[in-house]
């Protein structure tokens, strides 16, 4: 396994490393969006900062330890990794607790797709869930988050589906083994939208949830 910054799975990430995208969004994180912090790789002032601000995370010294102030960490890692080179001169330039395994897990919550991140912000997903999301790769990450989200996973459940789709099995049968049917969701609907909807699966003979899946895939593709 190679220590530079490219290790690790591929994310749907499209804004640049560092950048508040989610920190600095004041629908999700409110008075805190006014202070976040972006972090520039290529600006040796952004990364000392950076650096400084991995050393404060590592150590919990950083401030009030919510989920605001650790993406801010998050980003403080992935932008000293990328500046740096690698997880191993990150680490040596933050110092402190900052390990490369430190650093690396944090980075990697920095790079999970945005869609996940959005509920970290909002607490709906903990951070320290989100790092072990963040060890599976491609769909299984999101996959993971929305099965923690629909059926309230505790985190040693989180981190045993993520060990067990690293050992080589499926996210469904990860979550299987948990007692958890991939997939799986409650919602609610409109009184009309209910009947209407029960009323063509019986005349159709099928599963509610049958026809729920073919309108959305219809809605998304379109």
């Amino acid at each position: 396994m190679t220590d530079g910054p490219a290790e690790g799975p591929p994310t749907d990430r499209e804004s640049p490393v560092g950048r508040p995208v989610i920190r600095g969004d004041p629908t999700l994180t409110g008075e805190h969006a006014e202070r976040a912090v972006a972090f520039d790789p290529d600006d040796p002032d952004s990364l000392a900062e950076a650096a400084e601000t991995v050393s404060q995370f590592s150590q919990n010294t950083a401030g009030a330890p919510d989920n605001v102030y650790m993406l801010r960490g998050a980003a403080a890692c992935a932008a000293l990794v990328r500046g740096e080179g690698s997880y191993k001169a990150a680490s040596e330039r933050a110092g402190g607790d900052a390990t490369v395994a430190f650093i690396r897990k944090w980075s990697r919550v920095h790079d999970l797709p945005r869609s996940i991140r959005r509920h970290v912000a909002k607490g709906e997903i903990a951070p320290t869930a989100a790092k072990h999301i963040a060890r599976v790769a491609g769909e299984a990450r999101l996959l993971l988050a929305w099965a923690a989200l629909d059926h309230d996973l505790t985190v040693r459940q989180i981190r045993s589906v993520a060990s067990t789709v690293n050992d080589g099995h499926t996210v469904e049968e990860a979550l299987a083994a948990e007692g958890v049917t991939l997939g799986e969701m409650s919602m609610e609907l409109s009184q009309d939208a209910y009947c209407e909807l029960r009323r063509q699966a019986a005349l159709e003979d099928v599963d509610p949830g049958r026809l729920v899946g073919e309108a959305l895939e219809t809605y998304l593709d379109e």
